[in-house]
């Protein structure tokens, strides 16, 4: 500034002699001048070259030769835009066409007119400055330089605002400054701006508030830093760490911008604060001001930083996730665009635990971020299938099949309860939908490797992960297509092992053959068998030799064709008695399976099986006494020809026992037909989709078996009814039985009537015959029995037809349209209520 000061005093002192005699007129002239030097007059906007172009064209056009000069200024312009000397080319050229836009002065002076010297006054001997004319006095004192001018000779001049600029860029580090502190208050742990009073100068009002906003950044910065320190240590979360790792990331960058700003400031001022500060500097040099402007973006930042910040104390992993990612909603776009960023580096340990779980079924997650939890019980539980260890299923022998795998946890239970769905911890991005995919896929995978034991599970996992790429949060789209294409071979594997290594239709079929009485020679020949045996007291029955009985049923039907392995887990067993219950009351069909079939094939599934058995068996059971009595009665009509007052009562026993026919076929055909063999169906053509997971095959398979007890069993969706059709048909065939009974004692008193009619005609004739059999019973006592058992059946008949035609399900009512299908019952009662009425 020396260089400038001592020109400016040449050239003053050649444009106006008089400097040369009178000291303070020629330093009011250099101040002047400096003045004029450190503006910005002229420079409030950026020239534009081909603007200033387009006017200096226009310019030249009202001359006398307007396309050589045009062509001229065209060819100077582009020369001058070539030399790569000139740094400041528009201004140069704005320079010029200033020039020449300026009207020409009648005198012409080489020097600009507010710098000549006016005329000296003959009656005064010198001038000061205060009795120059306006167009010689200073212009360049501001407003503000006036102000603090004002206040020094007041007395308590503003504090200089490098000082200021100094404890603000402290306060932004959080640090306490000279002038200005940081106080934390006992009651509230905000910190508190405090102002140290100074008796010499004085901070206004609005440079304290300007300072105010500052601070907050200085505050922000700490806590975000107190948290960064915290949190390191072992015991918190991956998820937690990547948040605390872009943290202190973006806090170097804030560093770095802090140390620039440092150095903008350069070397404070040597002059005290009362005296003048150089325009020049505060144009150049950093201000509280401009401060705010460098800093206002990261006041942005820092308050994104703080609310997660906060958040990161009360949330943890995915639901950590899931607060950063609520503000990917914002408006702002910046706001959005740093949330993105975040979430890119904070998601990174989510991604690669969702990348293991996926593609390898492992779970890796030591603080529990993951929204896929396993329960510590359960996680070294491996259940054993026969066929995956070294000898296959003859490795094993019956005590294998026959254990209690229930008690153990077994298959389903694994699968069930050993990891579980955590909705709290799943982040908004990936979807509940997508998220159930990724918890099935993960738990298929992990069921195939330890629990199926299967040795291709590493080519099932390699052929995902050919498909799968990188999954990150910048790339949501390829992250759907990573977890469907998982989820589909997953799946797909799941089914192949199910299927195909361990044989499950074969299984399913036997149960459908077995304990649903599908294979109606098997159960011919099983009935046949053991009728003698179960019509004794249960407690006279033992299991060996119901086993020898079903061994002989099976080789005597067509179930002998079926495999060893499902044969094999065949077996008879007298479930628990009570004192007077005869073995047809305790008998059952068990069928056993092992892990990882247990998965499908459960307890309680095996238990609804031995429900439907039971009720299956009955009716078979009846089905036989029916046949039998129907075989009687036909015998009867021989021997009972004879006997003409017993024509009627054989009659109507033909007519009842022809109803308890219609009755028990129509029960069967529904049972068979239109309810095990439809839901049948159905589950074949799941199997066939192989579409879905193991959960949906168990769905499948309990729908499967739902429906066959609410259909067979006739169960009702009333409560407190559900069982009241199953009551009242238990109580048909128990009527059938007797009335069965009574049948049999019918026919032997015809046939100790017919031989009494014989002995006493052959006595007519001198012939001796033996006499017969005496029977217990009286004809008027059976006769009597006859109609309580044949009115009884037709009572309940009623009753269950009318509670069908009323029964929720579309098939049971279709099965009370089947048995009265001709109102053979409505009109039966109806006639029963004229012959009352008469």
């Amino acid at each position: 500034m020396r260089d400038v000061s001592g020109s400016l005093e040449s050239l003053v002192t050649s444009i106006v002699p008089q400097t040369q005699s009178n000291s303070r007129l020629k330093e009011d002239l250099v101040a002047h001048c400096k003045d004029i030097l450190s503006s910005n007059i002229g420079t409030t906007h950026e020239n534009d070259i081909g603007q200033l172009a387009a006017q200096i064209k226009k310019l030249l056009l009202q001359s006398q030769s307007p396309s050589n000069a045009s062509l001229k200024f065209t060819n100077l312009l582009s020369r001058l835009l070539d030399q790569p000397v000139l740094s400041r080319k528009p201004e140069s050229l704005l320079f010029l066409h200033s020039l020449a836009s300026s009207p020409h002065q009648p005198t012409p002076s080489p020097f600009l007119a507010s710098l000549q010297v006016p005329p000296r006054p003959p009656t005064t001997p010198s001038l000061s400055p205060t009795d120059l004319p306006s167009s010689i006095q200073p212009k360049g004192n501001s407003k503000a330089q006036i102000l603090r001018d004002y206040r020094v000779r007041t007395g308590r001049p503003h504090l200089p605002e490098h000082l200021l600029l100094r404890d603000t860029l402290y306060l932004l580090q959080g640090i306490s400054g000279k002038y200005v502190h940081l106080s934390l208050s006992d009651k509230d742990d905000q910190p508190t701006l405090v102002f140290v009073d100074d008796s010499k100068y004085i901070i206004p009002p609005s440079t304290k508030s300007l300072i105010h906003r500052l601070s907050e950044v200085g505050h922000l910065y700490t806590r975000i830093a107190a948290f960064v320190r915290t949190q390191d240590r072992p015991t918190v979360g991956m998820i937690e760490q990547s948040l605390c790792h872009h943290l202190q990331a973006m806090l170097t960058e804030y560093y770095r911008l802090i140390a620039v700003l440092e150095s903008q400031m350069g070397n404070p001022p040597t002059s005290t604060p009362g005296s003048q500060t150089d325009p020049i500097a505060e144009e150049t040099g950093l201000t509280l001001k401009r401060l705010d402007v460098w800093i206002t973006e990261w006041r942005l930042r820092m308050r994104m930083m703080s609310v997660c910040v906060e958040g990161a104390y009360d949330a943890q992993g995915g639901a950590l996730v899931n607060l950063i990612h609520s503000y990917t909603d914002n408006g702002d776009p910046f706001v959005r665009k740093f949330t993105d960023q975040l979430l890119e580096e904070v998601s990174t340990p989510f991604f690669s635990t969702l990348h293991k779980w996926l593609f390898s079924g492992e779970l890796y997650d030591p603080h529990s971020e993951f929204f896929v939890s396993v329960d510590p019980s359960l996680t070294h539980l491996q259940v054993l299938h026969p066929s995956s260890l070294a000898g296959g299923v003859d490795a094993f022998g019956e005590d294998s099949i026959s254990g209690d795998r229930s008690e153990g946890g077994g298959g389903l239970r694994v699968w069930e309860a050993k990891y579980h769905f955590r909705k709290e911890m799943l982040p908004m991005f990936v979807g509940e939908n997508f998220g159930r995919k990724i918890f099935s896929t993960g738990k298929s995978l992990n069921f195939i490797r330890y629990s199926c034991h299967d040795s291709d599970w590493v080519a099932t996992r390699e052929k995902m992960s050919n498909t799968g790429g990188i999954l990150k949060y910048s790339d949501i789209a390829g992250l759907e297509r990573s977890i469907d294409s998982a989820y589909s071979t997953a799946s797909a594997r799941l089914f192949e092992v199910f299927t195909e290594k361990f044989r499950l239709l074969d299984h399913l079929s036997a149960l459908r053959h077995y304990l649903l009485l599908g294979y109606g020679d098997f159960a011919e020949q099983l009935m046949e068998a053991l009728g003698p045996s179960l019509c004794r007291s249960a407690n006279t029955l033992y299991r060996h030799n119901l086993t020898a009985t079903l061994e002989t049923a099976i080789r005597t039907s067509s179930a002998q064709n079926d495999p060893p392995d499902v044969l094999r887990r065949l077996d008879a067993r007298m479930l628990e008695y009570a004192h007077g219950e005869l073995g047809w009351d305790v008998f059952t069909l068990e069928y056993k399976v092992d892990a990882p079939l247990d998965t499908l094939l459960d307890p309680g599934s095996l238990e609804k099986y031995k429900r439907v058995f039971a009720h299956l068996w009955a009716m078979k059971r009846v089905e036989g006494a029916l046949s039998s009595g129907w075989m009687r009665v036909a015998g009867a009509g021989r021997v009972g020809g004879r006997l003409e007052e017993l024509e009627y009562d054989w009659h109507q026993i033909r007519i009842t026992l022809a109803e308890m026919i219609h009755f028990i076929r129509q029960m069967q055909a529904y049972t068979q037909l239109e309810v095990i063999a439809c839901s049948w169906k159905a589950l074949m053509e799941f199997f066939a989709k192989r579409e879905g997971d193991l959960d949906a095959m168990i769905d499948a398979h309990q729908s499967y078996l739902d429906r066959m007890v609410k259909k067979v069993l006739l169960i009702s969706s009333k409560a407190g009814k559900e069982e009241t059709l199953l009551i009242q048909v238990r109580e048909v065939f128990s009527t059938i039985l007797q009335f069965r009974e009574i049948i049999d004692n019918f026919y032997n008193y015809t046939l100790s009537e017919s031989a009494r009619v014989d002995q006493v005609r052959d006595a007519a004739r001198g012939v001796y015959t033996a006499p017969g059999s005496t029977h217990i019973q009286s004809i008027s006592q059976i006769r009597k029995l006859l109609r309580e058992y044949s009115n009884a059946f037709s009572e309940r008949m009623q009753t269950i037809v009318q509670a069908l035609q009323s029964h929720p399900d579309l098939d049971c009512r279709f099965l009370g349209i089947r048995l009265s299908f001709s109102e053979f019952y409505r009109a039966k009662k109806d006639r029963e209520v004229l012959t009352a009425q008469r």
